[in-house]
């Protein structure tokens, strides 16, 4: 077994909206270095709701959540932000990127957030973390002056600044047309392969899904199955 990176441990929510209506209900699994999750499930299931309480961005829940061997609970909104600047990386089915800023000050953005290293060792890694993408040559344009598809792996960039212990993405494909969609998940499956890198991710695409290690459908706030697709990875 590999390190655990991410623990849940009975996680249960509920909205009231007028009246108390529970969206998760005893949510409980783990996430090991190296693993490439997906989690699956119609709309209305709970799988956003779960992954902003698993991000730290929802705190209103009880049970338990580990991230990297430390418990999220008790903690003040700026110890947490620190958590996820420094522990999370996040793709979304809109890349957010920043259209006056180039391609690499957008990479950059995070690691200027966290403020560990000088502007020109960020700049240096920003670059690297573009090159390991294949998009170097795309650094010094704005972001309003590449593709659809270009745009998203420049937020998977930015999502690796920081040399995250995981990256967690909300319809990461959703917004993309099947062939950059199959360039998404060829890039997330060589960060895995390559750089051990961790990922859970959240998708209503299943063919995206049944290529991942590990996928977790969830049905009424409710995980129903569990399931290990490893073998599917290298097919």
């Amino acid at each position: 077994m590999g390190k655990i990176i991410l623990e849940a441990q009975h996680i249960n929510k509920d909205f009231i909206d007028p009246i108390q209506v529970r969206v998760l209900s005893d949510i409980s699994f783990s996430i090991t270095q190296g693993e490439f999750i997906s989690v699956t499930g119609k709309s209305g299931c709970g799988k956003s709701t779960l992954l902003y309480i698993l991000s730290t961005m929802d705190t209103d829940y009880q049970g338990e959540l580990r991230i990297d061997g430390e418990s999220m609970k008790n903690k003040k909104e700026e110890q947490l932000a620190r958590i996820r600047n420094e522990k999370i990386g996040f793709v979304f089915q809109f890349h957010y990127l920043l259209n006056e800023f180039t391609v690499l000050q957008n990479v950059m953005l995070p690691g200027l957030k966290l403020n560990r290293f000088p502007y020109s060792q960020i700049e240096h890694h920003a670059m690297d973390k573009l090159k390991m993408l294949g998009i170097d040559h795309l650094a010094l344009k704005n972001a309003k002056q590449i593709s659809g598809g270009e745009k998203q792996r420049v937020a998977i960039a930015r999502a690796l600044i920081n040399d995250p212990m995981i990256i967690m993405g909300d319809e990461p494909t959703g917004n993309l047309d099947k062939k950059n969609s199959e360039i998404v998940f060829d890039t997330f499956k060589r960060l895995v392969e390559e750089f051990n890198q961790t990922l859970l991710i959240v998708t209503h695409d299943v063919n995206f899904a049944s290529k991942t290690h590990r996928n977790i459908e969830m049905e009424d706030g409710r995980i129903i199955h569990d399931q290990r697709l490893a073998s599917l990875l290298n097919d």
